[in-house]
């Protein structure tokens, strides 16, 4: 059966679906002989497809599940930049085949981080459009007011765009510290600390304690485990907040009124008027 190409290189673990779209478009990827363009399909039973000049191999690989308190200081990349000497996540598992990051964290962040070698799992709990649940214990300056809670929920307009609806509860409160829990579907790059220092709070400990249903457990940072099939489901099951959270990314986007239909928009994004026919043009 014919897949795109990219996801056949997902599967086989060569790369993510968007790095393995990368390399389709820097012409390392051949199929029968002819360099792949993207959306290029292929059947791995009958077609030969090529990356790097090597050929794809998709043998049904044992999948590997491993859960990772992930420390301070230790960056969730397969490979260490140029320069950089802080491990890597990869550094603290004896795994030596290529392994997909589930929840990236940067440094200065802990907790839950998931590796496996399952590219479309994934694919499916990585991509911000299936909207999967992480769930965070953050602890920061101050206590929030009950006005600034509902803004954080609602959403906060940062200088790459606006948050989407969180879950945000204060789980002890001070006038010092407070430790909130906060659920999220999607993470911009340092999303949970831009926040707060916005709404004037900053972060002092930020803690990934969960993936969808999946907990961090009794790890210890820098220890890992291989997940049973049991925690594998967990792993690929979203919260109950998700419910109240897209009911209200639903009720923003009717507040926000219907989008202009495409086929009515020209290349310079405004709207075209009606093309003119010999008949006069009916009223909607």
């Amino acid at each position: 059966m014919k897949e795109r190409v990219q996801k056949l290189m997902a599967m086989a673990g060569i790369a993510s679906r968007r790095a393995s779209e990368v390399m389709i478009e820097q012409g390392r990827v051949r199929i029968n002989g002819k360099l792949a363009k993207l959306g290029d399909q292929a059947d791995p039973e009958t077609d030969v497809i090529e990356v790097d000049g090597r050929r794809l191999k998709l043998e049904p690989d044992k999948k590997i599940y491993i859960a990772v308190n992930k420390p301070k200081n230790v960056v969730t990349t397969n490979v260490r930049h140029r320069g950089d000497e802080r491990p890597t996540i990869m550094d603290l598992v004896p795994h030596t085949g290529h392994l997909f990051t589930i929840g990236r964290l940067d440094a200065d962040s802990e907790g839950l981080v998931v590796l496996t070698n399952d590219g479309d799992l994934a694919h499916r709990l990585s991509h911000p459009r299936f909207q999967h649940t992480k769930t965070y214990k953050v602890i920061v300056e101050g206590l929030p007011s009950a006005e600034t809670i509902q803004k954080w929920q609602s959403g906060v307009n940062l200088d790459d765009g606006k948050t989407a609806p969180a879950s945000v509860r204060i789980l002890k409160g001070a006038t010092d510290l407070s430790t909130l829990r906060i659920v999220m579907t999607e993470g911009k790059k340092r999303q949970i600390r831009r926040v707060a220092a916005l709404l004037g709070h900053r972060v002092r400990r930020l803690v990934r304690t969960r993936i969808g249903m999946l907990e961090l457990g009794n790890l210890r940072p820098g220890e890992w485990r291989e997940l049973t099939p049991k925690e594998v489901r967990d792993l690929a099951t979203p919260s109950p907040e998700i419910k109240q959270l897209l009911r209200t990314s639903a009720r923003q986007s009717s507040a926000r009124g219907p989008r202009k239909s495409a086929s009515n928009v020209g290349k310079s994004g405004r709207p075209q008027p009606g093309r003119r026919s010999g008949k006069p043009q009916r009223k909607r």
